[in-house]
């Protein structure tokens, strides 16, 4: 199973945790959990210089709490803070229209970027869609990752038309370990795209960062 699934799926509740945390009646589930998934999807894509690597959702009665893990803060902060109201008036006017929600919004800064599986995919294909060779980008960053004291293990997987080949291939790269069948194992994973001339190029990133023997939060 550890190659078949996602290893961020595989471990919810172990070492890993949902990025929407909140209950909800029968009726209104589908309807939150899509405008969670389209919340997410526009942020990261409306504020893409920000380098975000998550964006976690936390729902109580009338209040809706934006928790955005991101490499570049001050993007988003903006001076004095203003950056911040703007984007929460966006948001409310966008989502949350005609509703007496509060929404708040939590800036969590990733200090450093090779940390984040989320943000190394970015990296790849950004460097993907300036026409750096592909293997130049797979091995410059796994060997920044491996620098990384926490980090035990990378694997980078890109596919696609690499190099403006005719026929679609699949390459990797790795270097430690990476034991997607250990539960305790904590692994960051994370997908990104690549659009480039001769076509979208997926990107996958696995980073090991040793084992977890404690329960996540709330789940001890």
């Amino acid at each position: 199973m550890g190659n078949k699934v996602t290893p961020i799926g595989l471990r919810l509740g172990i070492t890993a945790e949902w990025q929407s945390r909140w209950f909800s009646t029968k009726k209104r589930f589908a309807t939150e959990l899509r405008e969670d998934v389209e919340l997410r999807t526009y942020i990261c894509k409306q504020w893409k210089a920000a380098a975000i690597a998550s964006v976690n959702i936390e729902r109580t009665s009338g209040t809706v709490k934006v928790i955005i893990a991101t490499g570049k803060p001050g993007v988003l902060i903006g001076r004095g803070g203003s950056g911040i109201e703007d984007m929460t008036k966006i948001i409310r006017r966008k989502f949350f229209s005609g509703r007496r929600t509060v929404v708040r919004i939590d800036i969590k800064e990733i200090k450093s970027t090779f940390e984040s599986a989320s943000l190394s995919a970015q990296n790849v294909a950004e460097q993907l869609e300036k026409r750096i060779p592909f293997r130049r980008a797979l091995k410059g960053t796994v060997d920044q990752l491996m620098e990384n004291n926490r980090v035990q293990g990378a694997k980078i997987e890109i596919c696609g038309r690499l190099g403006g080949a005719e026929m679609a291939r699949r390459e990797w790269t790795m270097k430690g370990k990476i034991p997607l069948h250990t539960l305790r194992a904590d692994i960051d994973f994370a997908r990104a795209e690549a659009r480039t001339t001769y076509g979208v190029i997926g990107v996958k990133v696995w980073i090991y960062k040793g084992d977890k023997f404690e329960a996540v939060k709330g789940n001890a």
